[in-house]
């Protein structure tokens, strides 16, 4: 009988989800993905070492093929998220964010395996007093404007987290995102979009004179702290911020991309309010306090972001199928 973890993965096809289960699979874990959608091209290693379950994660007989009475440890990462989608479909982001959390957690917990839940940095809405520390209030908009709604469904599916651990006695915790990027992320974010406009012969975009900050984290750096959340377990649901502590603006995130591509530095400015309408608000500053993190988990994002873009540049160049693809989705 093999003794290496058996681990599940929500959302595997996506992002980070399938970077996060090349490298379970690297360590010698037996890993299932857990997806709706195709296997992405170029990922032969998980298509020849990892099973694969096809299904909505909302759907408890399809999760129960994925996450059987072996399954020990579950990473969530399966969601409906960017500002395309919850600016035109706001009921598919609630939904699955919510309801695809619960029917994972609750499956979880009659298996008895251990969850990390995949949140976002969108949760902490427009609290001004930046960084963020994990226990930061929430401060969002009215819930007339589609801008807020997935950070409400992240923040529900932190909720039910933590009432599971409370009442059901479930092992798990929640890791923040913060801007993650890298190979095979949709063109439809700052990085992600302005590596595809500019390989593809366009100027970059930069909404609002591009002087709002970020913290940009490559994505193996957040897999790597996705990783460690999902072997502590000494602490009752726990939250952890994933994210680069090194504040950039999206102006000089953009200037970067294209001094590492080479082109001419041109961008096309746009006005938020023109493009998205009053249903978008843009916040002036996301960064996080990682420093729980560090301390808890010995993390912290190392890459550099002129080093990560050009890992990402390379990447996208060696892939034209993904330079093929739509950049229409207006993510930030």
């Amino acid at each position: 009988m093999s003794s290496s973890p058996r681990i599940v993965v929500t959302g595997g096809h996506g992002f980070i989800g399938s970077h996060l289960a090349e490298r379970l699979v690297t360590t010698g874990a037996d890993v299932t993905v857990f997806d709706a959608g195709a296997l992405p091209p170029t990922l032969d290693l998980l298509r020849r070492h990892a099973q694969h379950v096809s299904g909505d994660v909302r759907d408890p007989d399809r999760l129960a093929e994925a996450i059987t009475p072996r399954t020990d440890l579950v990473f969530h990462l399966a969601a409906t998220v960017g500002v395309d989608t919850y600016l035109h479909r706001p009921l598919d982001v609630i939904d699955v964010n919510f309801t695809g959390t619960q029917r994972v957690l609750e499956r979880a917990a009659r298996v008895g395996a251990r969850v990390v839940v995949a949140s976002t940095s969108e949760i902490f809405g427009k609290n001004p007093a930046v960084p963020w520390r994990e226990d930061a209030d929430r401060v969002l908009g009215p819930t007339n404007v589609q801008r807020w709604c997935y950070s409400t469904s992240k923040a529900l599916a932190e909720h039910l987290t933590f009432g599971f651990v409370q009442q059901h006695q479930v092992s798990a915790c929640v890791v923040r995102y913060f801007n993650i990027y890298g190979p095979r992320q949709r063109p439809a974010y700052v990085i992600s979009r302005s590596v595809h406009r500019a390989l593809n012969g366009r100027p970059p975009v930069v909404y609002d004179q591009g002087s709002q900050t970020r913290s940009f984290t490559y994505v193996t750096d957040a897999v790597e702290g996705t990783v460690l959340a999902g072997a502590y377990d000494r602490a009752a649901a726990p939250a952890f911020n994933i994210g680069s502590m090194r504040e950039t603006t999206i102006g000089d995130a953009v200037a970067m991309v294209t001094a590492v591509i080479g082109g001419g530095g041109s961008t096309l400015a746009v006005d938020t309010n023109g493009q998205l309408g009053a249903g978008y608000q843009d916040l002036p500053r996301r960064i996080p306090d990682a420093t729980r993190a560090r301390l808890l988990l010995g993390w912290s994002a190392e890459t550099d972001l002129r080093d990560g873009i050009a890992r990402t540049v390379e990447w996208a160049r060696a892939n034209p199928w993904w330079l093929a693809t739509d950049d229409s989705g207006a993510g930030r």
